[in-house]
């Protein structure tokens, strides 16, 4: 009899947890982070700089002879005998080009040569807009967008529809909210992060909250047309997003 009755409590505990899983419904959304990764290569510390000459000098002592000082004591053992009135083969060496001549054409065509500066306009203008600041770093792009009755700065998202995957909906998100002119590669159909929150009790309607899957996408090309966006280093996006969906989205950066 006792047992019969621990049973059926444990059934009512189980049908009324059930039903109220079913009732739970939440919102499946795709974010997307889009990065544009570093176009040109870091500016060395102090310390990088005087390993990189360590080595510079460490190559040089210990390297093997070049073609290029190869060919330049072959010329001054060829001049020394023109000195000595040793026969020389004439036609041969007034024919080439000696090292030093190679050295000297080396040399007009390095200063020439100028480098791109590394700072560029939209760096000097401070406009976090394009794509073409901060090119020693990683840009995230973030989009403002409508979260409940707030206008807010996060990465590009968007809900799930029916019949679609994942994948699918980044696809589809990445599209609607950044226009057709920004190009991206995404990786994978596999989500890299993951985010849940509830929404307020004023604004449920048929979902409780919302869980949002991430995936990874490299900026190959062109810019977001729609909407206002910022393209931000990992460092600025911290002052940017809500701080709990910061601290989910750290966890993926790389």
């Amino acid at each position: 009899l006792l047992a019969s009755k621990i049973l059926r409590r444990q059934g009512v505990r189980l049908i009324s947890q059930n039903a109220a899983l079913q009732k739970e419904k939440w919102d499946l959304i795709a974010g997307v982070l889009v990065e544009r990764l570093p176009v040109i290569g870091k500016t060395l510390n102090p310390i990088e700089t005087k390993f990189q000459k360590m080595l510079t000098d460490l190559e040089f002592e210990q390297s093997l002879l070049s073609d290029h000082e190869k060919r330049h004591e072959k010329d001054i053992i060829l001049a020394e005998s023109i000195k000595k009135g040793l026969e020389v083969d004439m036609d041969e060496s007034v024919s080439k080009q000696t090292a030093e001549d190679f050295e000297d054409a080396c040399d007009e065509e390095i200063e020439a040569f100028k480098l791109a500066p590394r700072t560029t306009e939209a760096d000097k203008k401070k406009d976090f807009t394009s794509v073409q600041r901060k090119l020693e770093d990683t840009l995230i792009l973030l989009v403002e967008q409508m979260v409940g009755n707030k206008k807010i700065f996060l990465l590009p998202q968007g809900v799930r529809q029916d019949g679609e995957t994942m994948r699918q909906t980044a696809d589809r998100v990445l599209q609607e909210v950044c226009g057709e002119k920004l190009n991206v590669h995404i990786y994978g159909n596999s989500p890299v992060g993951f985010y849940k929150y509830k929404y307020p009790s004023s604004q449920r309607r048929e979902a409780i909250g919302a869980k949002v899957f991430f995936f990874r996408a490299a900026h190959l090309d062109g810019n977001a047309a729609n909407g206002k966006i910022l393209w931000h280093t990992k460092e600025e996006i911290e002052e940017k997003l809500p701080h709990e969906y910061y601290k989910n989205v750290r966890q993926f950066l790389l």
